[in-house]
């Protein structure tokens, strides 16, 4: 389904390629190839490493930097990293030369192009740093979905800056992908409790743990309540799969930091941990103001594990340090669950679709429990039939609170529409569009996924809105919208077409798991 831009939308010329020469370093074990004796090949190569004579060992390692020094940032501290991950193997490794070292470090190696298949999903929030600048002007901060070998997913950054004429200017691409150093996490004890009560562990094992916790604590302390509930194995018949689920909850929940020289634009959130490793996808960013004044920035995304899906809340200042938390509750579940950036009736809210196929409102009191979801649009019109969802969190004006929506119609054609909520109550739709106001264009619909346009956000500049999105999840473009024409052309709601606030039921596999049981990311709506 493509047509003609209503007049109130202009799409720029900007187009955000992939680019399948920015790569990035993870450790390569030959010990995940098993061969036909049932032997891992990683003692054998380390083996044929260390017969080397030195001379080899230089000229190789020279080699190496020569060919891959100018592809990344601090290539021999990560040979070193790679190095002590597998220096057990290693008799007397300390008596290695740094040479040597560096050289195994290289062979347990390899490079993955970031982006190699696509870059797409994006989400717009104000830049942290907005001095410096012209007035009219504003810095803003994008999220991409990088989608790279395996179809594993990564969250990417680009900044630029809105003028006062609504002109776009993009900062120059990065060359290198940084990734951050994983810190000590802190965790909440709200978070486990949440996790432990839907994953349905054993009352008295969950309660013998959270009552020796307190309200944050650290790895050290978990480990210490773990070893107390392990002693106590023979007389408490489930605590193999309590602590189980503490270490998953644990995994879960993780700090990075990046480097203090590296740019936004360079830095490149890889997944973490075994419940995102095959992809984190859809980052959903939002910037908040606290009561104390200071601003933090919220998001949502997706972590894949292979065969599950799940919500993580991500958290950030200045886009340098991140925490992730899982989060929990039929609000959070499927994918797409976008905040709103202020609390409503002093509780955080969230644009929800839980059964798959709606837009519905969820509402927490600590952004990690989302309760059951009311029901606010459900699929209506041809092109939004095979399901709703949204594009990104809810932006406040000053008629009430605007969802960009995304439908899905026939052939699996993907297109974006609009709808205003009540300021004080969400829950209350007072208009939408009939029609969509984005659907691709020709070239638009070639890509890896056809057919679609898509996005997690976008950001007001004045009385424009500024709506990045993904084409066929291959590349990104901008479309310029006029917020007066967009709710000029929303057709008012009346009271004979609300039925009033409906409880979503979450679909039968979710409402029986934590998480929802997928085949392949691909084969799943957004």
């Amino acid at each position: 389904m493509t047509g003609t831009d209503p007049a109130w939308v202009t799409r720029t010329e900007h187009r955000l390629a992939p680019d399948p020469t920015r790569v990035a370093t993870a450790i390569f074990l030959p010990g995940q190839e098993m061969a036909a004796s049932g032997r891992s090949r990683s003692a054998s190569v380390l083996n044929r490493v260390l017969a080397l004579s030195d001379d080899q060992v230089d000229a190789e390692l020279a080699l190496m930097v020569e060919q891959f020094g100018t592809r990344h940032r601090r290539l021999e501290t990560t040979w070193e990293s790679h190095f002590r991950l597998i220096a057990h193997r290693v008799e007397a490794f300390r008596q290695l030369s740094v040479s040597r070292r560096r050289l195994i470090g290289a062979y347990f190696t390899q490079e993955f192009a970031v982006e190699g298949a696509g870059l797409s999903n994006p989400s717009m929030v104000a830049h942290p740093d907005q001095s410096g600048l012209p007035a009219g002007s504003v810095r803003f901060l994008m999220t991409l979905r990088g989608i790279g070998e395996g179809h594993v997913s990564c969250i990417e950054m680009r900044t630029g800056v809105v003028d006062g004429d609504n002109k776009v200017l993009l900062d120059p691409p990065p060359t290198v992908a940084v990734l951050p150093e994983e810190k000590d996490a802190t965790y909440s004890l709200d978070a486990f409790a949440h996790q432990l009560r839907e994953l349905g562990d054993d009352r008295a094992d969950a309660e013998f743990v959270l009552a020796r916790l307190a309200p944050e604590f650290g790895p050290g302390d978990l480990a210490g309540v773990i070893a107390r509930l392990k002693a106590q194995g023979l007389t408490r018949v489930f605590a193999a799969r309590t602590v189980e689920d503490l270490e998953r909850i644990a995994a879960s929940t993780y700090v990075v930091e990046f480097p203090a020289d590296s740019t936004p634009a360079e830095r490149v959130l890889q997944p973490q941990s075994s419940h995102e490793s095959h992809g984190v996808e859809d980052a959903r960013m939002v910037r908040t103001v606290a009561d104390d004044g200071r601003t933090e920035y919220l998001g949502t995304y997706t972590a894949y594990d292979g065969h599950a899906i799940g919500q993580q809340l991500l958290r950030t200042h200045d886009f340098r340090r991140f925490t992730s938390t899982p989060i929990t509750g039929q609000g959070s579940r499927n994918k797409g669950l976008a905040l709103f950036p202020r609390r409503i009736g002093g509780r955080f809210a969230a644009i929800s679709r839980a059964d798959r196929e709606s837009n519905a409102i969820t509402t927490s009191s600590d952004m990690l429990h989302w309760d059951t979801p009311v029901l606010v649009q459900v699929p209506e019109h041809p092109w939004e039939i095979v399901q709703l969802g949204n594009c990104g969190p809810p932006i406040e004006t000053e008629a009430g609170w605007l969802v960009l929506t995304h439908g899905v119609g026939p052939m699996r054609t993907y297109a974006i529409g609009a709808m205003l909520l009540d300021l004080d109550d969400p829950r209350t739709v007072l208009a939408s569009l009939e029609r969509p106001f984005l659907t691709p264009t020709q070239e638009e619909r070639h890509g890896y996924v056809p057919n679609v346009v898509y996005s997690c956000g976008a950001m007001l500049h004045g009385r424009t809105l500024v709506l990045p999105y993904g084409c066929s999840d291959s590349q990104t473009r901008i479309a310029m919208v006029d917020l007066d024409g967009l709710l000029g052309a929303m057709v008012p709601r009346t009271s004979a077409d609300a039925a009033g606030p409906q409880p979503v039921v979450a679909a039968p596999d979710q409402a029986e798991r934590p998480l929802a049981v997928l085949a392949d990311p691909d084969q799943v709506a957004r």
